[in-house]
């Protein structure tokens, strides 16, 4: 299986209390994915995340090819990190921990994200072709919404 990394960093010029309020409420996922991705939450959800949670929601990632998704939050550490992972969904591995740091111009937020596809060559080829590329515009989208949100820190 192979097991590709994606790291993204963005800067808010907010404090730490603010970045963890809206991170930690899975119901703002939707507002931080693009809108052609039909993201669509389809289980209760509280209003902040929790070790233990579990998420489905319904979304088109690829080529407008329906997949439902389960997540689970297996850590938290307010307002330090959390972690969430696939156990159904479109990936054979997804492992997302998001870290927030202050700094003097707001908040660093940190993603690491541990992904791996199904069917072997198949799916190392269409990580290759798609995947990845889809997968950094999903972050490039993200952070521009983050930045329309709450502005731009000086670096």
């Amino acid at each position: 299986m192979k097991v590709y990394k994606l790291h993204y960093f963005t800067r808010l010029p907010i404090g730490i209390e603010e970045a963890w309020e809206f991170f930690s409420s899975p119901g703002n996922l939707s507002l931080i994915t693009p809108p052609e991705m039909r993201f669509e939450v389809t289980s209760d959800l509280p209003r902040k995340v929790y070790a233990g949670m579990v998420a489905l929601y319904r979304l088109r990632p690829l080529l407008g090819i329906p997949a439902r998704w389960m997540t689970i939050i297996t850590h938290v550490d307010e307002p330090n990190l959390f972690v969430d992972e696939q156990r159904f969904g479109p990936y054979r591995l997804w492992h997302h921990e998001h870290f927030f740091r202050e700094v003097p111009e707001g908040v660093e937020i940190e993603d690491l994200i541990y992904y791996a596809l199904p069917m072997g060559p198949l799916g190392r080829l269409a990580n290759r072709l798609m995947v990845a590329r889809q997968l950094k515009r999903v972050f490039l989208f993200r952070e521009k919404a983050l930045q329309d949100r709450f502005g731009r820190a000086s670096q």
